[in-house]
Parts: structure tokens; C-alpha cells; sequence
């Protein structure tokens, strides 16, 4: 049953927001740049960045980055309008559209936000296929200049849905790690040729860092969190020695 109602769709979407804060909060979090440190809530971050990662991980990045400087490309799809809801709950400015639905004027949006905010983008979403990135993001970084930076998110237990994207639910109280790599530069001038190259160099920069962070999770170092999210000052404690960032709710 589709839920069109506007006054439900934002109850229901309060509710996820706030679901999300008190699940995602109890993960032991862990977040390892191999190249610059990238994370958006570092004090006196400069630039602007396209952030990139995988549809079925939405929920960390959610919890741990929702700002309002980074805006989120939503779909139009049915459920999207509870998805941007519960976005906007968490603290990210929206954008709707999508490839299919909505694009042009989304990409328009996009690109005057770009001058002053970072964008986010879910590239194998919203219909996949899973872990496939479509040329869309490629699109806009070549559009707006903004570097692509991958998230790679993984797990130490999590539950899997029946979706497209098999759709990930950690365990509460597990552990979750995150790694960024080298931001990835489009020119602005980009043919069909170099649009397939780029495409495949993130998908291929996205499924390295995953698995870098599935590692990363699945070590024996500790992911024990050593302070809170630290949600308002943007804040989190760091290892110097390692390169790395952890938290804990």
C-alpha cells in the first residue's frame, strides 16, 4: 500500500529520522582516509566535495554526516518523498530527482549548489544495479568541478534485506568502518570515451574501498569508540599514528 498522505509521509519520516539516531548511534564507528582526511565535520574543512557511496550503506552516512552544507540527491520514486523526510530530520538539505525522474532540473539544482555546499549522491541507486555506478555522477562532477570522493562502508554483522541493493541493517553495538581514497578529479570538457573511463575508475575506487574497510572491520585492532559522535561541534577523536578516526554514541 502506498502511503500519499503529506502529514503521514512527515510523521513517518520523523520517526525514521530519529530510528536511525538511536540504531546507528550504537555502532562502534571508524572512519580511515587512505590519502587526505575527507570527513566533512573536521574543524576548518576547506572545499567542496561530491560524496559518493553505495545505496544498501545509506545509514551510516546518514547518522554521521548530516549537515546542513551537504545536500543529498533524492529520487522521485514513490518512497522517496519518506526518504527525504527523514533526510532532512537528520540534518541534510534535499535535492529530488534522478536520473529518470526529475534529472534535468536536479542536475540544474545541484550545480548552483555546488559553489558554496557539498553534495552527496548514492551512484548504483535508486533501482541499481547493485554496486554498479551509472554515468550520473561522473556527469555532475564534470558539471559542477567537485572532486569525487568514495565512501567505502562496511560491517562487522549486519542483516541483509531482499532488495535490489540487499540493503544493510547492522547489528546494534557492532562495529562499522568507513575509508575515503584520493579524490577523483573530472575534467570539464568529457566525451562518451572518457565518461565509460571515469564511470569504471570510480566503481573501481568504490569496490576498493569497501573492501578495504571490510578489512578494516574484520582486523583485530579495536573499533572501540574512545569518544561521543560529538554531532554539534563536529568533532571526533583521532589516532595520528594510524591515519584513522573512531566514535561511538
Amino acid at each position: 500500500m502506498k502511503i500519499r498522505h503529506p502529514l503521514l509521509i512527515k510523521a513517518i519520516g520523523f520517526a525514521v529520522g530519529w530510528l536511525v539516531r538511536l540504531w546507528i548511534g550504537t555502532l562502534r564507528y571508524r572512519y580511515r582516509p587512505m590519502g587526505p582526511n575527507l570527513d566533512p565535520n573536521q574543524p576548518n574543512f576547506q572545499g567542496h566535495y561530491l560524496y559518493a557511496f553505495w545505496h544498501e550503506n545509506i545509514l551510516v552516512p546518514a547518522y554521521h554526516y548530516g549537515r546542513r552544507d551537504i545536500n543529498v540527491l533524492i529520487s522521485e520514486h514513490a518512497d522517496g518523498q519518506m526518504i527525504a523526510e527523514a533526510c532532512r530530520h537528520l540534518g541534510f538539505r534535499v535535492v529530488r530527482g534522478s536520473a529518470t525522474r526529475g534529472g534535468a532540473r536536479a542536475i540544474r539544482q545541484m550545480q548552483r549548489i555546488s559553489r558554496s555546499a557539498h553534495l552527496a549522491i548514492t551512484p548504483d541507486g535508486p533501482r541499481g544495479p547493485r554496486r554498479q555506478v551509472q554515468p550520473g555522477v561522473v556527469y555532475l562532477a564534470a558539471l559542477t568541478g567537485l572532486p569525487i570522493v568514495v565512501f567505502g562502508i562496511a560491517f562487522e554483522r549486519a542483516w541483509r534485506m531482499t532488495s535490489w541493493d540487499r540493503f544493510a541493517l547492522p547489528h546494534p553495538w557492532s562495529a562499522a568502518a568507513c575509508v575515503t581514497l584520493e579524490p577523483i578529479h573530472v575534467p570539464e570538457k568529457i566525451g562518451k570515451d572518457q565518461l565509460e573511463y571515469y564511470r569504471l575508475k570510480v566503481e573501481n575506487a568504490m569496490n576498493e574501498a569497501t573492501s578495504a574497510a571490510e578489512r578494516l572491520v574484520n582486523s583485530r585492532q579495536s573499533v572501540a569508540g574512545v569518544s561521543r559522535r560529538g554531532q554539534e561541534s563536529g568533532v571526533r577523536s583521532q589516532e595520528p599514528a594510524e591515519g584513522d578516526q573512531t566514535a561511538a554514541a
